[in-house]
């Protein structure tokens, strides 16, 4: 327990001497997160929340509402879809997102409307197979291009 600040010294003066004893102790050595860098958002204005948000961040977790959780859900969908090694995949991964799509249209959930439809699984294959073609120089319709 730290003692009282006698009267007459300066409280900056006591304070800088308080520390550099705990420092002296080796007070300061082994703290948790020593050496590490500074958080990033150190220098944002300051959220009641700021614990709750970096605790979602290090579990992964999101607040959004289902709706727009799912249209992110389905844009990353595509993404993944367009950069897939083979036309399975990308089936695999339109198909799987747009059960979801269909589900919400089906049963919305409270917050704002989803505002998306399921892709056209064929469009996104076509879509595909001209991306890949023209990363590969390949001529669409050629052999080897369907994957």
């Amino acid at each position: 327990m730290t003692e009282r600040k006698p009267p007459g010294v300066p409280f900056e003066s006591w304070v800088d001497h308080q520390i550099r004893d705990a420092q002296q102790r080796g007070e300061f050595d082994h703290l948790t997160g020593a050496g590490e860098p500074l958080p990033a958002d150190l220098d944002s204005t300051y959220d009641e929340l700021w614990w709750v948000k970096r605790k979602m961040a290090r579990e992964g977790l999101a607040v959004l509402p289902p709706a727009l959780a799912l249209r992110k859900e389905a844009e990353d969908a595509l993404a993944a879809a367009y950069a897939a090694p083979s036309e399975r995949i990308v089936r695999k991964i339109i198909t799987d997102v747009n059960v979801k799509i269909r589900d919400m249209m089906l049963k919305p959930p409270p917050g704002p409307p989803l505002g998306k439809k399921p892709y056209d699984v064929e469009e996104v294959v076509r879509e595909w197979r001209q991306r890949r073609a023209a990363a590969t120089g390949d001529v669409p319709g050629s052999a080897g291009s369907a994957g």
